[in-house]
């Protein structure tokens, strides 16, 4: 089972890394669509920026080794921003297929959350052990 919860790990925390990037560029430089739909949520447009850079960030930090204490925050950061999404396409009644790509997202940071290895948790004596 150790063998078979790492490639789980792996694959979520893999995918979850490319979603964040791929999201993350075409945050930051303000593709057309994306700048529609902030728009569209009646968010600022200063917010793709900071958005951007964070999530470029907290991949870097996920894809490091060690660092369990930027790891926790990075993924609470992905997982209120996708939260936060979806909520947000909810609350104005967006149609359900804006919901995809946040929930996939988030689901994406559960499983990587969840499958994590003992190095990569900021205290291993506490949760999936058999890691």
């Amino acid at each position: 089972m150790k063998k078979l919860n790492k490639i789980i790990y792996w694959i979520a925390t893999l995918w979850l890394a490319l979603g964040m990037t791929a999201t993350a560029i075409v945050q930051l430089i303000r593709m057309e669509a994306e700048v529609k739909n902030f728009t569209h949520l009646g968010y600022p447009l200063y917010l793709m920026t900071i958005l951007g850079i964070w999530k470029i960030l907290g991949v870097l930090i996920l894809l490091l080794p060690e660092l369990p204490r930027l790891k926790e925050w990075a993924y609470a950061g992905f997982f209120f921003t996708m939260s936060g999404a979806i909520l947000s396409h909810l609350v104005i009644k967006d149609e359900a297929l804006s919901l995809f790509g946040p929930s996939l997202l988030l689901i994406l940071t559960l499983i990587s959350y969840y499958f994590r290895p003992n190095p990569r948790r900021l205290n291993p004596a506490i949760g999936n052990t058999q890691s």
